[in-house]
């Protein structure tokens, strides 16, 4: 990973804050797979830290005391042996950093779940190490961070035991938004990539920074995306099976869900879900807060609606662009993407990356129709065709994007991706018409209701324009 730090302001201004405080803290940082947890630390803390340790996928934990111990040898001179369990690697650590005489010690454990093996004890021994640790004069700052979201959520940061409310602060990183991931491809990988450029990377990788950090600034964005992801042995075709085997206990269901809501991409509801993917209730509860918690999907539900009307929807850039196109690939054709560019089914599937993308940046949308300020409500709407009592035949429609403001006003967002001004036609005119009549129909609103269209470069003067009342570019999400 290129060493210039890009963006995440607000957690390194946490991790320094917490490290500058006059007594022992844990800070557990947590989130999805390659996102930077590990650089975000070693960035921020490297230089202090008196002593690092990274847990190993799927490794006896045996071995992995064995080199916890060889790491504590080449810092402190020692030459002793494994110990016999994690309460006793513990004690030698606490030992090690007792005798550096220094006021304030740095440790940071890296995939910390991946230590914590079947009938290993080490989140009790962890316990113990943190709980003792209080007695003593010496400040601990204690960094702890991992993949695999459901232990980190579950057993540490929400655990009812020895651990109940020992963090001091989790911090979730989220990926990067289109203006860090532009800093980063042009400031970082000199790419030199235009708005449109980055747009479209960010549609296939999104934020994540490992990622972008593959692709060769000597390629065309296509040729890099054929040679990520369908060339021979192409280094991200397997890597969403590891991501959700990293992230998640039990990963086959997570994957059964999100491949299954993938199949609708609008999103279903719970009880659709349930019966599609015959999973228990409170295991689907536990994946979906999950699921949420690392944005790799979204809920949403009409407020005139009761609780099962939300819908889940799958929106993390990376797991649409695999499932759609790389997981059922014959991985025949090396210059896949390439070729398929352009094609009706490749435009069709931008239109939609394009509608992910506008929801992941809700707050810049927000900035750019100056209403910052305003307290909002964002969420979807979507009804099915009715034949109402007096006759009359509505037809059914969603709508991807309101923001409901407390200034009286709805912005009620058309979005759409194009290589050029986007043109309304009057059949489209009369579709929105018809659709927010609906709208201020079934929801019984009283708010001025306003139609926005959130577009690549704006839209074509003609006509049908008269429709619009706000209008904003990709520009706007870039802020």
């Amino acid at each position: 990973m290129n060493n210039t730090f890009i963006g995440r302001k607000n957690e390194t201004e946490l991790i320094r804050r917490y490290y500058d405080s006059p007594k022992s803290e844990m800070i557990a940082v947590y989130g999805r797979r390659r996102v930077g947890k590990t650089f975000l630390i070693k960035e921020t803390m490297g230089e202090f830290f008196d002593f690092e340790f990274v847990g190993m996928y799927k490794t006896p934990a045996k071995i992995q005391r064995e080199l916890f111990q060889k790491k504590l040898n080449s810092l402190s001179g020692d030459d002793k042996t494994a110990p016999k369990d994690w309460y006793e690697a513990f004690d030698r650590l606490s030992e090690y950093l007792l005798s550096l005489k220094k006021k304030k010690v740095v440790v940071f454990l890296d995939e910390l779940p991946w230590m914590d093996n079947m009938n290993s004890r080490f989140l009790s021994a962890f316990s113990y190490f943190w709980n003792n640790w209080n007695g003593k004069k010496v400040l601990l700052k204690l960094f702890v961070c991992g993949s695999a979201t459901t232990w980190m959520i579950d057993k540490l940061i929400g655990d009812k035991g020895g651990l109940y409310g020992r963090v001091s602060r989790q911090i979730y990183l989220a990926p990067f938004t289109l203006c860090e991931t532009e800093q980063f491809l042009n400031d970082v990988k000199k790419m030199n990539y235009n708005k449109m450029q980055v747009l479209d990377t960010y549609m296939i990788f999104g934020g994540i920074p490992y990622y972008l950090d593959m692709l060769n600034r000597n390629r065309p964005l296509t040729a890099n995306v054929d040679n990520l992801f369908f060339d021979t042995d192409a280094p991200l075709r397997t890597e969403y099976d590891f991501l959700f085997r990293s992230l998640f206990v039990k990963s086959n269901n997570y994957r059964k869900i999100v491949e299954f809501l993938s199949k609708k991409l609008e999103g279903q509801t719970r009880e659709e879900i349930l019966a599609g993917c015959r999973v228990e209730g409170g295991e689907l509860t536990t994946i979906l807060k999950n699921l949420n918690s690392c944005d790799f999907i979204r809920v949403y539900y009409d407020p005139n609606k009761k609780e099962k009307g939300k819908i889940y929807q799958l929106t993390d850039m990376f797991t649409l662009f695999h499932i759609r196109f790389v997981k059922h690939n014959n991985g025949q054709d090396k210059k896949f993407w390439t070729k398929k560019s352009g094609t009706g089914e490749i435009n069709a599937w931008l239109g939609y990356a394009f509608e992910q993308v506008c929801l992941h940046h809700t707050e810049q949308i927000k900035a750019g129709l100056g209403i910052s300020g305003i307290l909002c409500n964002v969420y979807a709407w979507k009804e099915k065709g009715f034949i109402d009592s007096d006759g009359t035949k509505w037809d059914g429609g969603q709508i991807d994007l309101i923001i409901d403001r407390d200034d009286k006003v709805m912005n009620l967002c058309e979005i759409k991706y194009s290589k050029d001004k986007y043109t309304i036609t009057g059949k489209y005119t009369e579709t929105i018409r018809k659709r927010t009549s609906l709208f201020r129909k079934q929801s019984k609103t009283k708010k001025a209701l306003r139609c926005t269209f959130i577009t690549t470069y704006g839209v074509k003067d003609n006509d049908n324009k008269s429709i619009v009342d706000n209008e904003l570019t990709m520009e706007d999400l870039f802020r």
